[in-house]
């Protein structure tokens, strides 16, 4: 209770035990209460950490008209704590509970919403609004559970915060600003596209999202309000754009993002009266769109597009804008989820409700727990064979999924106060692009040690964690029967949109079981068309021409496929269910047996 756990960078910072706690329902005590804590924070040695609500916005400007909150969700709240410790999460005990989630909004209601935005934009009231709406549910479930499955796997400026009646879990990925000194950033979002099932599908998805004039064009104009609103407390000529139009990854889709920085001497209270609300969660201009936006939003969005962050000793500030975040009410025993997007002339309701539940995934399809692994054959006259593609193909997987590779510092964790997590220095992440080579030496070096004590023929399985740690099972190579494998057709298509196919996973339950009497199951997708099989690809011949399924079709870029396709033994053609009585061959290849024949059933 009264804790705060905050992303900062790659590290968690951990407060517990406030010396003080700073909160108001009043609208007027809002900015005394914050320059009271930065006060408090320079001549205590404290950090505060904390929130504000989207509805404290007229704390700051009388203008910004919000829905009044009968609820008791404070608009200000803040520990004042002695220094954090720097701490990892564990990885989350269970998935997160089953929770039947409501929107306080109908779709019909919903596209009557966005035709009104329209209007609005027609008659010049407005050039952008950012219409939400709010899921909302019974929760009678442990808070810091529910946290621990949100950030696993989109944690950029997270946050959770325990204020004893309400538990704030925050997975969002969009920074609000940071101060360092004079300086201050900004990293307003705008711009979603889902992801793509592999690393190129996913670089093409991201330069389509940089280059779409629609996006492009809601991003710049959240950029100018930014630029701005920062003019208010910069000094003069200070404010630039070192980045315009950057794609982001996260688990399940891309942001664009763009950084707007200048310098400032204003104190904190100074700053949240020039930027807070974020432009990028109300649109433009600010004080018209924020009334159209108070006529037809049906709720108070509380916590939802406000700010969580800390303040620290020496002008060091660090604020999200709160999105991806779940407010849960113990005292209610209730939770609600804000979602939304920014709506233009050209958005269709379609479109935008479409994004909205897109943004919704991450409650109800959180980021499972899994390994990468390899498998690969060592004998004494070949070694690893295709070391070098397996090397490859487990740093490609860890860089689609944002996994550590192993040449970082792994110190070893001590105890905190909370049983649960350890305190830790993080290492630093490794810079994006860079990943083709990070981590390759050490996963070489580790292939090379196990070889050493290996004397006989043998199948090698090299594990990676998210952490970025190795571990690995040997055992002698299996002996493949001279008849070759039987193998059935899997009784249910697997979807080609899973990005689990593509990749080599401990999450094995995508591979149906094969059936009694059979070795193997062969795998189509939901177009009917041949994939795999489930522990290795497919080659089949037909028409004379032994052939393989293109990737596109949903399937794993297998080492031994890699290879036989560069040296021209085979090439990629769809292939069809119905296309198998015409085939005179089957063959399942993989790096550890080869070539073998494969009997249908």
């Amino acid at each position: 209770m009264n804790e705060a756990l905050v992303r900062y960078g790659q590290a968690w910072l951990y407060f517990q035990n406030p010396q003080r706690i700073i909160q108001t329902s009043q609208t007027e005590q809002v900015l005394p209460a914050l320059r009271e804590i930065e006060s408090l924070v320079e001549s205590n040695g404290w950090h505060a950490a904390g929130f504000l609500s989207y509805e404290s916005a007229p704390a700051f400007d009388p203008a910004l008209s919000v829905h009044p909150d009968p609820s008791g969700f404070p608009l200000l709240w803040f520990g004042l704590y002695p220094p954090p410790q720097v701490v990892e999460l564990p990885p989350p005990a269970a998935p997160p509970p089953q929770v039947r989630w409501k929107a306080t909004i109908a779709q019909r209601a919903y596209n009557a919403a966005i035709a009104q935005i329209k209007k609005q934009i027609a008659h010049g009231q407005t050039y952008q609004v950012n219409y939400t709406m709010r899921l909302r549910a019974g929760f009678a479930h442990d808070p810091w559970d529910f946290f621990l499955n949100l950030a696993q796997g989109q944690n950029a400026h997270a946050a959770y915060l325990d204020t004893g009646r309400f538990a704030l879990c925050s997975a969002s990925p969009e920074l609000f600003f940071t101060l360092d000194g004079q300086t201050i950033t900004g990293r307003p979002m705008k711009g979603t596209l889902k992801r793509g099932r592999t690393n190129a599908e996913d670089a093409a998805r991201a330069a389509w999202l940089q280059a779409d004039p629609k996006n492009r064009a809601e991003n710049v104009m959240i950029v100018d309000m930014i630029r701005n609103d920062l003019g208010r407390i910069a000094e003069t000529g200070s404010v630039h754009v070192p980045q315009l139009f950057n794609a982001e990854r996260y688990p399940t889709l891309w942001q664009m993002t763009s950084t707007v920085r200048a310098q400032t001497r204003a104190p904190l209270s100074e700053i949240f009266t020039a930027l807070f609300p974020c432009a990028s969660i109300t649109g433009a201009p600010k004080v018209s769109t924020m009334g159209i936006i108070r006529a037809l939003e049906t709720t108070p969005r509380r916590i939802y597009t406000g700010s969580i962050g800390f303040i620290a000793p020496g002008r060091q500030a660090h604020f999200n804008v709160a999105i991806r975040t779940l407010l849960v009410d113990r005292a209610q025993a209730s939770a609600e989820y804000g979602l939304g997007g920014g709506i233009v002339w050209d958005s269709t309701a379609s479109g935008e409700y479409e994004e909205a539940l897109l943004k919704a995934q991450i409650l109800t399809r959180p980021t499972p727990s899994f390994d990468l692994f390899t498998t690969l054959r060592w004998t004494p006259s070949e070694g690893c064979f295709l070391r070098e593609r397996h090397i490859r193909r487990l740093a490609d997987s860890a860089h689609y999924f944002g996994f550590a590779l192993p040449d970082l510092p792994q110190p070893a964790p001590t105890p905190s106060a909370r049983p649960d997590i350890n305190v830790r220095a993080i290492p630093a992440k490794p810079p994006e692009g860079d990943w083709e080579n990070l981590g390759v030496s050490a996963l070489e070096a580790y292939l090379d040690h196990l070889a050493a004590s290996f004397t006989e023929p043998m199948r090698v399985r090299i594990i990676l964690t998210r952490h970025g740690t190795l571990s690995h099972q040997a055992m002698p190579l299996p002996e493949t029967p001279a008849t070759g494998l039987r193998a059935s057709l899997a009784p249910a298509p697997v979807n080609s949109e899973d990005v689990f196919l593509f990749h080599k996973t401990t999450r094995r339950e995508i591979y149906p079981p094969p059936a009694p009497g059979t070795d193997v199951s062969l795998l189509y997708n939901q177009r009917g068309e041949l994939t795999e099989f489930t522990i290795a690809n497919l080659v089949a011949e037909l028409d004379n021409e032994r052939l393989t399924p293109p990737l596109d079709c949903g399937l794993l870029p297998g080492t031994m496929r890699a290879e036989l396709l560069e040296s021209g033994q085979i090439r990629e053609k769809i292939i069809r269910v119905e296309d198998l009585p015409r085939c005179t061959q089957l063959w399942l290849v993989n790096a550890v047996r080869g070539w073998v024949r494969v009997q249908l059933v």
